[in-house]
């Protein structure tokens, strides 16, 4: 019943996750981040199996942080896309798989904004919108009717904003909040630091929870 979704822009990528932390039918929280950042202007959202989710996200986010340690510089964001996938994939060859789904968006200064796609089973494409979970069922087609390349963050929010209200009036599960953050080549930002209240454009949909 998790639920992330990504958009990518001309010169960003917004990504998006629930913060419900569940098992079975029992809700534990609802303030859960499934938010990890990878490097400056790259990050990485992550839903599965709690403790897979936790270990291998970890995993990732210190291995990447030794890497500047050692060299004084981060790993591009496509260069952190495919040390993941490499990593996921070697994982699924062993006794000890992760069972994890990801979106991991980045911007680097010389190939752009990315946003790499990833499942359990290690297929990694770099896609201009994509969602995991039972949400996306919902979702990827009002993506794919509104999306457009040159997307701008207003637009982009409106389009989120559209999948939650579907997700809202159309499935079993209540999603109360999702995370949101938006990376640019400046960093990874909070929605309310990206585009004030006053900027996002004004439609029917009504507004839904953004934290």
């Amino acid at each position: 019943m998790e639920f992330v979704i990504g958009i990518k822009g001309p010169d960003f990528v917004m990504l998006a996750a629930d913060t419900t932390a569940a098992r079975s039918i029992v809700v534990f929280q609802q303030d859960e981040d499934k938010m990890v950042k990878l490097g400056t202007s790259t990050c990485m959202a992550i839903c599965g199996e709690p403790g897979d989710r936790d270990q291998f996200s970890e995993y990732i986010q210190k291995n990447l942080t030794l890497y500047k340690l050692r060299n004084g510089y981060e790993m591009s964001s496509v260069a952190a896309g495919n040390f993941t996938r490499r990593n996921l994939a070697e994982y699924l060859r062993s006794r000890t798989p992760y069972y994890v789904n990801l979106l991991l968006g980045g911007v680097d200064a010389d190939t752009g904004p990315v946003l790499y796609f990833m499942d359990y089973l290690a297929s990694a494409i770099d896609v201009p919108f994509a969602a995991h979970g039972y949400g996306s069922y919902f979702c990827l087609s009002i993506l794919d009717r509104l999306y457009h390349p040159n997307l701008t963050r207003a637009e982009a929010v409106d389009i989120l904003n559209r999948c939650m209200q579907e997700l809202r009036q159309r499935f079993i599960a209540q999603i109360p909040a999702v995370r949101v953050k938006i990376v640019d080549a400046t960093g990874i930002h909070s929605l309310d630091e990206a585009i004030p209240q006053k900027d996002r454009p004004t439609t029917d949909v009504p507004a839904f929870k953004f934290v």
